[in-house]
């Protein structure tokens, strides 16, 4: 009896072995590439959220007057609008902030004086003002509104004349 000998399967075995191994390092290398990308862009956008809130802190200090400087117990203005906020240092460096200010409500109730400022707070990571004209896919922004009220009584004695 004679055997014949069957050659050639077990070189088709390791090229199929080899071509589905290359296909899962080679999916595996794009969920990781993608996962560090998304990581990274959750990253600007928490950066770009604490530009727009330091932007609209800024704001509400303007309005606010806090230390009573304007004189004749006045109520201030809304800033600039729109208003490009200096750079920004540290980890927010390379963030755009553009501050918009409205006044929303001016009232007189007796010897006080009411007024109420809308305040939007918009910070990107692009050059120029945001929202951007062309963003890259790397953009991020984020706003952040807010209302902002103070009351000064004309009749107090000056520098304290705020309501309360």
């Amino acid at each position: 009896m004679r055997l014949e000998r069957q050659t050639g399967f077990s070189i088709i075995a390791a090229i199929f072995l080899l071509v589905v191994l290359a296909l899962l390092a080679a999916l595996i290398a794009s969920v990781t590439g993608m996962q560090q990308s998304s990581g990274q862009l959750d990253l600007q956008g928490v950066r770009a959220y604490q530009a727009a809130r330091a932007g609209m802190e800024w704001a509400a200090y303007q309005v606010l007057d806090p230390n009573d400087a304007i004189p004749a117990c006045g109520l201030a203005a809304c800033p600039a609008s729109p208003q490009n906020l200096p750079a920004l240092a540290g980890s927010l460096s390379g963030f755009t902030v553009t501050v918009t200010c409205t006044q929303t409500a001016n009232t007189t109730e007796g010897n006080r004086n009411l007024r109420v400022f809308q305040i939007v707070a918009t910070a990107c990571n692009q050059g120029g003002s945001c929202p951007a004209a062309a963003p890259t896919s790397d953009y991020v922004e984020r706003q952040v509104q807010a209302s902002v009220a103070k009351c000064k009584d004309s009749t107090a004695a000056a520098p304290r004349c705020s309501c309360g």
